[in-house]
């Protein structure tokens, strides 16, 4: 459901073609889809049955057509409406931590690389998001406003990728000098 209203999100910036969607995707920071391109093409699709978008179909010499896709005004109604409602909290899944839930299974060594690992993901992670907000490929800029939103919505991100880089390295630390501080239970040592 998300990646319809993400999709008419873009086209209400301009009109677009599939490959441009995809590409926007890959590109952007908070706007993720893990989805392949059959997905937006199907959604697409959805799209202009529904009459939510027009397309337009420009014909190329040497290379194939294109479809460009442009938001009608039944989509910008429907998107602006979506843009007003209740906003889903986020959804906090890791996978991560419930592998290190029942990690003490590891023995040390393991453990420290498991986190060790993490923590390179993580970093790079941190990485990219700065790098991908330094270049700032997209963002449609249509006001200071906009601007602003679309500034702290990276930084949200950037920040969120700190935070968890700072808590794993913490772990790690405290996991490798034998601190177990902040449990409620002793420790097996005890």
């Amino acid at each position: 459901m998300v990646l319809k209203y993400a999709i008419l999100s873009f086209l209400s910036w301009r009109p677009l073609t599939g490959y441009e969607l995809k590409k926007m995707f890959s590109e952007s920071i908070f706007i993720y889809w893990s989805g392949n391109n059959n997905q937006i093409y199907t959604t697409l699709m959805q799209l202009h049955h529904e009459e939510l978008v027009t397309v337009e179909v420009q014909h190329q010499e040497k290379s194939p057509s294109r479809k460009i896709y442009t938001i009608t005004d039944k989509g910008l109604a429907q998107l602006k409406e979506w843009l007003s409602s209740t906003p889903e909290l986020p959804q906090l899944r890791s996978a991560f931590l419930i592998q290190l839930a029942w990690a003490d299974l590891l023995s040390p060594q393991e453990l420290d690389s498991v986190l060790g690992r993490y923590e390179h993901e993580v970093e790079m992670q941190v990485l990219m998001c700065r790098e991908q907000k330094r270049r700032n490929r997209i963002n449609p800029s249509r006001s200071e406003r906009e601007t602003y939103i679309w500034h702290e919505i990276s930084e949200h991100w950037i920040d969120s990728f700190a935070q968890e880089l700072a808590w794993v390295k913490k772990v790690r630390s405290n996991l490798s000098a034998g601190k177990f501080t902040g449990s409620n239970n002793p420790s097996p040592q005890e």
